[in-house]
Parts: structure tokens; sequence; C-alpha cells
């Protein structure tokens, strides 16, 4: 069997770029690359390439952006790369049964998470906000279901006690690229077997909404900090402030208790400013005003004098 593979690359943000570059960098050879239409960004709104699409360009790889895969020519487009693999990474759409046995060898997607713990759109940023010591990536082969399929190869690695979602994220890429690579020369010669999942230890990562950034300050200091970095670089946690919505970018969880009510600012110096939660101080290090750019409490401080103000 040839060991150099047909493959067909479907992703689009970020987060799917490092295992395109690796595999671009890689004797196996991407044929076609699949990411989601342009969409407006920026200021402007100007319809705007995704991360893939421009690695993929900039490489002479052909791109396709079908809208969904429900019109016979986008399928019969797919079938005629007759390609020997599919690798799916955050592209976005769901893929029918007929795109997902349109490879030789089926479609495989890396997935931001040791499966099953979290299957769903937002692995990465629930790991942080359930409070998990560890996670990882898991190389699975797609099936119908969501995130479902069976496993072929997992990578774990500690979540820091400081770390965010955006610092998780980009750790979580590159280790996804490594994944891969480690992946396909067993996929290749068939020594790699896939290992079902146990469906009673899945948990569903729903998609990020603005509305969970409100910060509820009768929660417990660690779940707020959690909250805090699960969040960073988005939604952001928020409260408010004087009426004015307060973004916090940084904090930290401080144990202390004390008489005044939850979301009373207590104390503030260079290190940060302390609130009253339902359990224990978060002391908020970094954070933004409308309008403004994000800066540490030390400089806010600065101009402002918050101590005895009741957040939220």
């Amino acid at each position: 069997m040839n060991d150099v593979l047909k493959i067909v690359f479907a992703g689009t943000p970020d987060f799917s770029v490092p295992p395109l570059r690796e595999l671009i960098a890689s004797p196996h050879k991407v044929v076609a690359v699949y990411t989601q239409p342009d969409r407006p960004a920026g200021r402007g709104r100007k319809l705007t390439a995704s991360p893939v699409k421009q690695l993929a360009l900039a490489h002479d790889i052909p791109v396709y952006q079908p809208a969904n895969f429900r019109l016979e020519e986008d399928l019969a487009a797919l079938e005629s790369l007759q390609a020997d693999l599919m690798v799916v990474v955050a592209y976005g759409l769901i893929l029918p049964i007929r795109v997902l046995s349109s490879p030789r060898l089926g479609c495989i997607n890396i997935h931001a998470s040791l499966l099953p713990r979290w299957r769903g759109a937002a692995p990465i940023q629930r790991a942080v906000l359930a409070g998990d010591k560890t996670t990882g990536v898991t190389i699975m082969e797609m099936e119908a279901g969501l995130d479902t399929g069976p496993m072929l190869l997992k990578r774990e690695i500690a979540i820091g006690a400081t770390e965010t979602g955006g610092a998780l994220h980009d750790r979580l890429s590159e280790l996804g690229a490594e994944a891969l690579m480690a992946a396909l020369p067993g996929i290749v010669d068939g020594t790699l077997k896939a290992e079902p999942q146990d469906d009673r230890l899945a948990n569903y990562a729903s998609k990020l909404d603005k509305a969970e950034s409100a910060i509820n300050w009768q929660e417990p200091a660690v779940t707020l900090d959690r909250q805090v970095r699960a969040f960073n670089p988005w939604p952001v946690a928020q409260t408010l402030m004087d009426g004015q919505v307060l973004r916090i970018w940084e904090s930290e969880a401080l144990t202390g208790e004390s008489d005044l009510a939850v979301g009373t600012i207590t104390a503030c110096n260079r290190n940060g400013i302390d609130v009253v939660t339902g359990q224990g101080l978060l002391r908020i290090k970094s954070l933004q005003l409308p309008g403004k750019r994000a800066m540490s409490a030390a400089d806010f401080l600065n101009a402002h004098n918050p101590t005895g103000v009741v957040l939220g």
C-alpha cells in the first residue's frame, strides 16, 4: 500500500491552521481544502477569507466553500477528488453520510477534548469553566452522531491554574497537529485500532453565549475566576459598575470573609481590586471600561477609587 495519502482537509478558524500546516509539510498530498464561505469581518464588514483558506491559497491548494452539502454538485465535486482520507478540524458544517463515506479511509476529526468528556462546540471553554485539571485532544473516526465516533488516539495535557480559554485553545491546536501526525502512520497501515466511546461519561459542551458572560457575585470566587479565564478572549466576563459595563480580563480567587454585601469592592491596591463573592474574594487584576482599552488594575486605580462600590 502506498504510504502517501491523498487528503482532503476541512476546517475554518485559527484552531485548524496548525494541523493543515503540518499536513502540507508532510509527505502526504493535500488535494483540496474545504472551509466556510467568506464572512464579513472588522469594522468595515469586509468579506474576509478564513485562516484556513488563506493558508491553502498561499500553497496553491484548491479551495471549496459550499454553504452546505445539500447540492448534488458539491457532493459530486468532493467524490471526484478520490481522496484516501478527509481530516476535519473545526469545520463548522454538519457532514452527511455521503460525505463521511466518500474518502477510501473515511473521515477523521481532531476534537479538543479527551472524549467522551466534552462533546460539542465549546469543549475548551467548558473544561476551564468546570474546573477540569486536565484536557487534551482526541483523533476520532467520524460518524453521523455529534462527536460520538470511535477514538483512534488521545493526547492529554494539564490545564494551568491561571490558564485562559484563549491560551488553552492555542496549546490544544498545536497538540492536535502533533496527534494527527502521530496517528496517520497507523491509519495508513491499519494498525491503529478504534476504541468506542462510553456514552455514560459524555457531557455536552454547548456553544458559548454572550449572556453567560454576566457575573453573579453570589457564586464562589473560584467559580467566578474560572468564568473569567474560560471567557477570555470571548465573550469576556462582565459586571456593572455605576451603570457601566466593566469587562474583567484577569482575576484571582482569594480566601477570606467579609460582612459586606456580595459584589462590594472591599480593597484596592496595585495588586488588584478585591470584590466580595458568595465565598471568598475575587481579585480583579485586569479590566476594561466601555470605549477604553483593557488595562491593569494598577493603571485603573491611578484615576479611580472604587472602594465601597457595589458591582452588579
